[in-house]
């Protein structure tokens, strides 16, 4: 821990209720306490758990009823409750998941850039953390990949103070002992420190009977090169934790029976795992504490402890525990899997989709262990049912919930499919390391410890082992979003630091998206790089391209602005040429509109697509990436499955119905704290812009998201909207391409000039092709099936028409097939008897082709390494191999004859 100043944790609070320091006998962290006698801090590993032995007053609280205490005790103090953010931290480019409450807020709040939605204030964080995710389990509730951070937060200013440290334990000991009726000498408050997200503090963590149940953290600094600097936004960021509050008050053998009750029951019984006695894990979980995760020697200690405890059999212990900690991970698992896609993530090999991916095959894996069949998407089935009333997203996605993790399963099969042939291709490395390891799941999905079992019944010498916390080291790689490459520059580094010194650019096309023309000033000019005080000219950003026009100086010479980026807020108009020009100088603008005006058109109804897939496909549909040039629109979507032609119809229909309904189009620039309390995050569609306010574009009734391109002012003005491609550009990633306003008309005159080339190679016109098509497919079958006869019979010949030679003992067959079919069933009929070697020799140009096919008891290496000596080119390995070379008949089959002599 950071050296702290003691003063940092000598509250009033303390000194004026009768509180003692004390140095914890075991770990020697200081902690406060009322109770003179206590010599050890009550957190684990220093004590076991003994909160079972505990009188409280308060009933057995469910974690619904653990959570509602909270929020209610909170709103009474003067907190106002504001609802959760998703589990999918949306509003963060460096985060995929929320993994704390202070998230919510991070970094446009705590940095002092927006007002909090509410101050001070109070929420219930549903939560995910997938570094522990091998512990789960295994430590009986300490760790869980999904919790509730139950949370109240103060934010300080300089000059509005709402609350700081006394008054924020003094709540914490009101709501423990008030609320939850702990005997106020059973809590400590643990001194210690925090740090994250460039932010430190420090903090107390409250421990009653073993199991820490709060911690409070001050945020006061800020980290700069290794030095903690005062911050001027003084920040309370409290967690309580929901799932042990709920355990501590019911003291029900592990933290899983508090959290889910009778469904622990359900899923030991639908996997077709015995169930573990009550006695035998309430008296594990009583020892958890001991377990040190990061040593794996100490689960064995723990259970050699609860064997000697009960008076049992170690290995019988061993299995017990060991199967309850796999059905406890399933449970664990399939809450935290509802939840990520019930909040939009879509399964993938990059991104959240990647960790979701991850539990998703974790689930299954340890399913597999257990012995179990069962579906995973029944058990997932069950925790929608279980936790609907208080996750509704749950309910409103079940479908998609479903059909995601049954088509996981599908593509997992799959995978397992081939570890065969991956654990062969590995089996001769002397060495696989944990990054090749890490690397071959990144890039297969093969579960290590099954890849490993293949390896080494190839080759029982290798050296490799799984460790222990494999997915855990996993997801830690992958749990935070790589710094967004900045896009490729188009402007050069001198011309970008230009553009510190230079004051912004007034942007007139958002005064007027309509604007075409200009007046302005020259505020800089270098090369053929020309800023102006103001411009119309719409600078390359959000998917949407550069405007393009020209500048007039008052000598009357024209200058065609080729394309328009920005530095910030500095505009550049990119010429064709250099410049006359100086500062000062008055020049006159225009854009080229109508190129402009197809591109609002494809930026507006980019729009109305991403809402139209959202309601088509389903509310996990989230832009991807977006383009808009004059020729077309492009959007990527995140979705699971190739959409089917009636999905893509239904969008088509549903954004051409907007279209023709005359929607309105506005822009608007609100709070950033105000939009997202209004919209939710949904706004961040197109990424997450900067500032205390946002430019949202909505369109009445239908779709609104924050954008900073240029729009038209009603749907109407689209015109028309035709998707004219579909594809998966990558797992989880389907790419729509579409058109509108005039240039669908173009794409049609495009495909109608495509139907007459076809009309005139089929010798009829457009209106007769489904009829001639119809009668040319017909005559084509009939001649397919003349050809299949024709096909059989010289099969049935095949031995007579080839020519036939035996050569040390092989049957040598030349054959001159040229009908590909017939030469692939040849040369499969003539193979079938051991020790014969077909060789097919085609003429093509100037070079014969020869293909070699040998049964399954030879091998072509040789023959091929023998003609590639000769001039040939080409390959093949095992039974097949082609070679192409300017050898004459003759030489080709005396080289092959002659190395087959030489055995092969």
């Amino acid at each position: 821990m950071v050296q702290v100043n003691e003063n940092e944790y000598r509250l009033k609070f303390f000194l004026n209720n009768n509180y003692n320091r004390k140095i914890c006998q075991v770990c020697q962290t200081p902690f406060w306490t009322k109770d003179k006698e206590r010599n050890v801090c009550a957190d684990i590993p220093c004590t076991d758990y003994y909160f079972f032995d505990l009188n409280i007053k308060s009933p057995p609280l469910t974690v619904r009823e653990a959570r509602q205490k909270f929020l209610k005790f909170f709103e009474k103090k003067g907190h106002t409750i504001i609802p959760p953010k998703p589990v999918l931290a949306r509003w963060r480019e460096d985060l995929y998941l929320t993994i704390a409450s202070i998230v919510d807020f991070q970094p446009f709040v705590t940095s002092g850039i927006v007002p909090p939605p509410a101050n001070p204030l109070v929420l219930s964080q549903p939560c995910i953390r997938l570094e522990d995710v091998d512990n789960v389990g295994v430590t009986f509730g300490r760790h869980l990949t999904t919790f509730e951070m139950a949370a109240h937060h103060a934010f300080n200013y300089p000059d509005k103070q709402i609350y700081w440290k006394d008054e924020t334990v003094e709540l914490s000991k009101e709501f423990f002992v008030e609320e939850i009726g702990i005997p106020e000498e059973e809590l400590n408050y643990k001194e210690s420190w925090w740090e994250g997200g460039g932010n430190a503090g420090p903090s107390f963590e409250v421990t009653v009977g073993g199991l820490e149940l709060a911690t409070l953290v001050f945020m006061q600094y800020e980290i700069k090169d290794g030095n903690y600097v005062p911050l001027k936004l003084k920040i309370v960021d409290t967690g309580y934790g929901v799932e042990r509050i709920a355990w501590f008050t019911q003291k029900t053998p592990t933290a899983f029976h508090a959290i889910y009750g009778n469904l622990v029951y359900t899923f030991f019984n639908k996997i077709g795992a015995p169930l573990v006695d009550d006695e035998l894990l309430k008296t594990a979980a009583i020892l958890a504490g001991r377990i040190d995760p990061d040593k794996p020697e100490t689960i064995k200690r723990h259970r050699e402890e609860v064997a000697k405890k009960l008076g049992l059999d170690l290995k019988y212990i061993d299995q017990e525990l060991t199967r309850a900690a796999r059905v406890f991970q399933v449970l664990d698992h399939t809450k935290t899997i509802a939840l990520m896609l019930a909040d939009g993530l879509v399964p993938s090999n990059s991104g959240e989709g990647y960790l979701g991916r991850l539990l998703i095959r974790r689930a299954l894996r340890v399913l597999r262990l257990l012995g179990s069949d069962i579906k995973l998407y029944e058990l997932v089935k069950e925790q929608i049912e279980y936790w609907k009333e208080d996750f509704p997203q749950l309910l409103k996605n079940k479908d998609y919930i479903l059909d995601v993790v049954n088509l996981e399963q599908e593509r997992f099969n799959e995978t397992l499919s081939k570890i065969s042939l991956t654990a062969s291709s590995l089996s001769r490395r002397k060495e696989i390391s944990v990054d090749d390891l890490v690397k071959l799941y990144d890039s297969n999905g093969i579960p290590p410890d099954l890849l490993v079992e293949e390896i080494r019944k190839i080759n029982p010498e290798i050296k490799v082992e799984v460790p222990y916390n494999f997915y855990g080291l996993v997801a830690k790689r992958h749990q935070t979003a790589p710094l967004k490459d900045t896009k490729k520059e188009k402007l050069p580094k001198d011309v970008i630091d230009l553009a510190e010194n230079l004051p912004p650019t007034k942007k007139l096309y958002y005064e007027d998206q309509y604007k075409r023309s200009f007046i302005a000033k020259v505020v800089s000019v270098y090369k053929n790089y020309l800023v102006l005080d103001q411009t119309t000219f719409y600078p390359e950003g959000g998917g949407q391209i550069g405007d393009t026009g020209i500048i007039k100086d008052e000598k009357g010479n024209t200058y065609q602005v080729v394309d328009t980026q920005k530095v910030k807020d500095v505009i550049f108009h990119i010429l064709d040429k250099e410049p006359s020009l100086k500062e000062g100088d008055e020049v006159y603008g225009e854009i080229d509109w109508q190129r402009r005006y197809r591109i609002m058109k494809h930026h507006t109804v980019t729009h109305v697509i991403l809402s139209a897939a959202r309601k088509v496909l389903g509310e996990h549909v989230w832009q991807a990436g977006a383009e808009k040039t004059p020729q077309k629109g492009r959007l990527d979507i995140t979705h699971y499955k190739l959409p089917t032609e009636e999905e893509i119809k239904k969008i088509e229909d549903l954004a051409n119905y907007i279209i023709n309904d005359r929607r309105p189009v506005r822009p608007l620039i609100i709070n950033r704290t105000e939009a997202e309390m209004k919209y939710g995050v949904s706004i961040y569609a197109g990424g997450v812009p900067e500032g205390a306010d946002v430019r949202l574009i909505e369109i009445k009734d239908w779709d609104i998201e924050g954008c900073g391109g240029t729009h038209l002012s009603n749907t109407s003005e689209i015109g028309a909207l035709k998707i004219i491609n579909v594809e998966k550009i990558q797992d989880g990633v389907i790419r729509l391409e579409y058109v509108a306003g005039d240039v669908v008309a173009q794409y049609a005159r495009q495909e109608e000039d495509k139907l007459k080339e076809i009309s005139r190679q089929l010798s009829t016109s457009p209106e007769q092709i489904e009829v001639r098509l119809k009668r040319f497919l017909e005559e084509y079958k009939e001649k397919e099936e003349l050809l299949n006869q024709y096909r059989k019979i010289m099969l049935q010949q095949i031995e007579n028409i080839s020519e036939k030679e035996t050569v040390n003992g092989i049957t040598i067959y030349i054959i001159n097939l040229f009908d590909e079919e017939l030469r692939k069933e040849a040369m499969r009929k003539l193979t079938m008897n051991q020790k014969s070697i077909v060789v097919n020799i085609s003429n093509k140009g100037n070079n014969n082709v020869v293909e070699i096919a040998t049964s399954n008891d030879l091998r072509v290496d040789k023959i091929i390494e023998a003609l590639r000596r000769e001039g040939g080119k080409g390959g093949g390995k095992g039974t097949y191999g082609s070679i192409t070379t300017q050898l004459n008949v003759d030489k080709i089959v005396n080289t092959i004859k002659s190395t087959i002599n030489n055995g092969i």
